[in-house]
C-alpha cells in the first residue's frame, strides 16, 4: 500500500521541481556567471545548486523562499569550489587580470568598468550588492541568505553605492564620455 503513496510523492516532487528550474534557472545562472565569470563554470555551479535542491526539495516549505533557498545553495556551492582546490598564489593581483574583449559600445566600456570597480570592492560590500542588483533581493533576504542583520545589511549597501559613485566621480572619462 505504501507503493503508490511514494510514486505519487515523487510525481509531485518532480513537478516541484521542475517548476524550480524552470521559473529560476536564468537568474541562478546570472548570479553564478557574476560569482565565476565563466560560463561553463557558472552551467556547473547551477547544475549542483539544483541536484543538491532535489535532494533536499523537502525541507523547502515555503515557496515564496524558493529564489533565496537556491541562491544560498549556489553560493555554498561555489565556496566548495575553492575547499577542493588549492590555488598558487602568482605575483599578479585578481584585478589587474581581465578578460580582454574587443568592445563596441560606449555602453559595453562602461559596464565593463562597473563590473571591474564592483570586483574590487571588499566581499563584505560586494556580496549584497551583487545580490540585490543581479538577484533582485530586499535587504530582509539578503540578511537572511548572508546571516547578518537586516541593518548591517542595508549600510552595506549604502556603503558599496556610495563607494560606486564616489568611483564614478573620480573618473573624468566617465563623466564626459556622453558629452560629444
Amino acid at each position: 500500500m505504501t507503493k503508490p503513496q511514494v510514486s505519487y510523492n515523487m510525481a509531485t516532487k518532480q513537478v516541484r521541481y521542475e517548476a524550480l528550474v524552470k521559473a529560476l534557472h536564468a537568474d541562478l545562472y546570472r548570479y553564478g556567471y557574476w560569482l565565476c565569470h565563466d560560463k561553463h563554470i557558472a552551467e556547473d555551479l547551477v547544475q549542483e545548486t539544483f541536484l543538491r535542491a532535489w535532494r533536499a526539495l523537502d525541507s523547502l516549505k515555503d515557496e515564496k523562499a524558493a529564489k533565496s533557498w537556491l541562491i544560498t545553495i549556489l553560493r555554498r556551492e561555489n565556496a566548495r569550489r575553492f575547499e577542493r582546490k588549492r590555488f598558487e598564489m602568482s605575483e599578479y593581483e585578481e584585478a589587474t587580470i581581465t578578460d580582454v574583449k574587443a568592445t563596441s559600445s560606449e555602453q559595453d566600456i562602461e559596464n565593463h568598468w562597473l563590473r571591474e570597480k564592483i570586483a574590487q570592492m571588499p566581499e563584505e560590500y560586494r556580496e549584497p550588492l551583487v545580490l540585490q542588483v543581479i538577484g533582485g533581493f530586499t535587504g530582509e533576504e539578503i540578511a537572511t541568505m548572508l546571516s547578518l542583520n537586516k541593518n548591517t545589511v542595508m549600510t552595506r549597501l549604502f556603503r558599496a553605492r556610495n563607494q560606486l559613485k564616489e568611483a564614478v566621480d573620480d573618473e573624468p572619462k566617465l563623466r564626459g564620455l556622453h558629452n560629444g
